[in-house]
């Protein structure tokens, strides 16, 4: 049976959809996939992979996604252990999952299925349909946005497993992803204890090369179950409100940054839409969607890492200005990867500039900036409190988790 909560959002009335969840045989049966190339285009900014793989490892791009799944499996093998809970894994060949799980000492079983040196959508397709088929009672992903999609190709037949996504590409607009593989092992634990909900998410497509070029394309693509645990899943992208207290409030927010901003310093400007007002007023051009390097009136446009190291001189004089995702309220880990774990040590938590209007504070679920820079000890080193300007010559203290 179906409940339903009502939530009012921005004067609009909204329902949640809430399912009762499944009941789990005696072992529960986990279907897991990895796409090895997801988010390979973040650091080298290509804001995604899709159509440009060659290119980004031209560029240097090196895999990100195994290094998440061995993460999930790892906890989720320590975690299993602890609470005795049986659950069985059904995966991918090769670089898919099998040799994952090979590295995280997990004993899985194999799909019986082929791959080839390098793997695509149809991959992913085929995966789905046999974990459908072989009856798991989820499926848990690594990859982004487009990874979620091609999922729900699938699932438009009208499978009811529900699936889960562990973040591994660079925007990941979509809801049903957790906020971190750690995050993921503990809503697979609670739904494997029948302590999570079962409810519909938003899966969100993204033009990549709209993106590349600096248009911000995102459209709603379609809904896929899942479980939902407060606090663990990321939720959608919400997209800032073109209102003109909105727009009001980002100029004061930029005025007061720019009053406060040191002129022999040099400042890596993140995404979106309240810094490109910063910029706005400083009277150059700025990227809505890259990353850029401001410094005394001039800037470098679109940088990735590899050009931030290089552009840099002197790190004591330079600082990081940022604005959360709404509504998730991810600071780091999401549409900028250019800024590494290697920058991110290099200038240090002090000097990360955070601005943020009060509508997309309210917006941001728990009331709690998050930060998932694939570094755990980087991740560590922002935890805490940080300060966020939110008007002119007014701030407040958020926590990081």
């Amino acid at each position: 049976m179906a409940r339903y909560t009502y939530i009012k959002f921005y004067g609009y009335v909204y329902s949640l959809k809430f399912t009762q969840q499944i009941s789990l045989a005696e072992n529960m049966k986990l279907g897991f996939i990895v796409n090895p190339i997801a988010g390979m285009g973040g650091r080298v900014g290509l804001k995604g992979t899709d159509g440009v793989l060659k290119e980004a490892i031209a560029r240097g791009a090196k895999p990100v996604a195994p290094k998440r799944a061995v993460e999930f499996l790892q906890k989720l093998k320590e975690s299993t252990s602890e609470t005795s809970l049986p659950i069985e894994i059904l995966t991918c060949p090769g670089i898919m999952g099998e040799e994952e799980a090979k590295r995280a000492n997990f004993s899985v079983e194999v799909l019986p299925m082929k791959i080839g040196g390098e793997t695509t959508a149809e991959d992913t397709k085929t995966a789905v349909k046999l974990m459908v088929k072989a009856n798991v009672n989820l499926i848990v992903f690594v990859g982004g946005d487009g990874t979620a999609k091609d999922i729900l190709d699938v699932m438009r037949d009208g499978s009811q497993t529900p699936v889960l996504g562990i973040p591994s590409g660079v925007k990941m607009y979509s809801g049903i992803f957790a906020v971190n593989p750690s995050d993921a092992v503990d809503v697979v634990l609670a739904f494997a204890q029948n302590q999570a909900e079962i409810t519909e998410f938003e899966i969100m497509d993204a033009d990549e090369k709209a993106i590349r070029s600096d248009n911000f394309a995102v459209k709603l693509y379609g809904f896929l179950k899942g479980p939902f645990l407060p606090m663990r899943i990321q939720g959608t992208k919400q997209v800032s409100p073109a209102t003109v207290d909105e727009k009001e409030n980002q100029t004061a927010i930029a005025r007061f940054i720019i009053e406060e901003m040191h002129p022999e310093a040099t400042y890596l400007l993140g995404p979106g839409t309240t810094v490109k007002r910063i910029a706005e007023l400083l009277g150059v051009e700025k990227t809505l969607l890259g990353v850029d390097i401001y410094r005394k009136g001039k800037v470098v446009l679109d940088v990735n890492e590899k050009k931030i190291l290089e552009e840099v001189r002197d790190w004591e004089k330079t600082w990081i200005i940022l604005s959360p995702i709404g509504h998730q309220g991810i600071l780091l880990g999401r549409g900028n990867q250019q800024i590494s774990p290697e920058i991110i040590k290099r200038v240090g938590k002090q000097k990360i500039i955070v601005a943020a209007t009060k509508s997309k504070l309210k917006s941001i679920e728990g009331g709690v900036l998050r930060v998932d820079t694939g570094d755990a000890e980087v991740d560590n080193m922002l935890k805490g409190y940080i300060r966020v300007v939110t008007d002119y010559r007014e701030w407040r203290l958020m926590p990081v988790q």
